[in-house]
């Protein structure tokens, strides 16, 4: 039976910050100087709109359209592939360690193999070198179609197979433009790269708002993969069969707060 295979790219651009909600906390530590606040406590309604934005769909599309999640579906493998002129190999790895440790069904880890034993491939280059690693990676014509498109900084794509199971993701992260553009790369590119593929300019606790620049792991967006690696969300499930599951997963891992007047 003929494989086919959909490829999802999503690009990052410069941000904005607006927030609102409950509980304010300060960025963690490691956070870029000046990094925006985060707030700590969502409604369960938040956590699912949230989910139901950033888990399907994407800004640009190689291939056929996807009905349904995507996430990878075995351990995942990722590797640091260093080619800038600023190395920060070693605060790449930091950043996976935290996706490990943060959201431990992930099953992340690094492997040293480069690409041939690698899930997600990081590459990490120098700004004037996303024109050439877009065009090595998609063909020319693809390639110049994002750039007038939209003038990345950073992109990530991602490959499934049509049941929903990502089967491989190769990011591209900006490393000679300062702390704060490295890490808000860093840590939005890898949410695209385990399935939360979309962008929404309208919720304002999530770092896949273009409008922000965060640069660390947040509370909200940590509840998301949190949801979406839950063993009760498959690859391939529809927005409605997410819908359907969704409360029973997000109040048995208490993610979200207890609903007023409940003891």
């Amino acid at each position: 039976m003929k494989r086919t295979f959909a490829a999802f790219v999503v690009l990052l651009s410069a941000a904005t910050t607006g927030l609102s909600a409950s509980n304010r906390q300060p960025a963690p530590p490691g956070a870029f100087p000046g990094a925006p606040p985060q707030y700590t406590v969502f409604s369960n309604a938040e956590l699912m709109r949230g989910f139901l934005a950033l888990s399907f769909g994407s800004d640009l599309r190689i291939g056929a359209a996807p009905r349904g999640i995507r996430r990878f579906a075995h351990p995942i493998r990722a590797a640091v592939i260093s080619a800038g002129g600023v190395d920060r190999a070693a605060a790449m790895r930091g950043v996976l360690a935290d996706f490990s440790a943060q959201v431990p069904a992930l099953q992340l880890s690094a492997t040293d193999d480069a690409a041939a034993a690698a899930d997600v491939e990081v590459h990490m280059i120098d700004e004037n070198d996303i024109p050439a690693a877009l065009e090595e990676a998609f063909g020319a014509r693809v390639a110049k179609t994002f750039i007038r498109r939209t003038n990345p900084q950073c992109m990530t794509s991602v490959k499934s197979n049509p049941d929903g199971s990502i089967l491989h993701s190769i990011s591209f992260i900006i490393v000679d433009k300062g702390d704060n553009v490295f890490l808000d790369c860093a840590y939005h590119e890898l949410l695209h790269a385990f399935g939360l593929s979309n962008h929404d300019q309208h919720n304002p606790w999530t770092t896949l708002n273009q409008r922000r620049m965060v640069g660390y792991l947040t509370v909200y967006d940590r509840a998301l993969l949190t949801m979406l690696y839950d063993q009760r969300i498959a690859p391939g499930m529809t927005a409605q069969q997410a819908r359907e599951r969704l409360p029973a997963v997000i109040e048995s891992l208490r993610l979200a707060r207890p609903p007023k007047g409940s003891k």
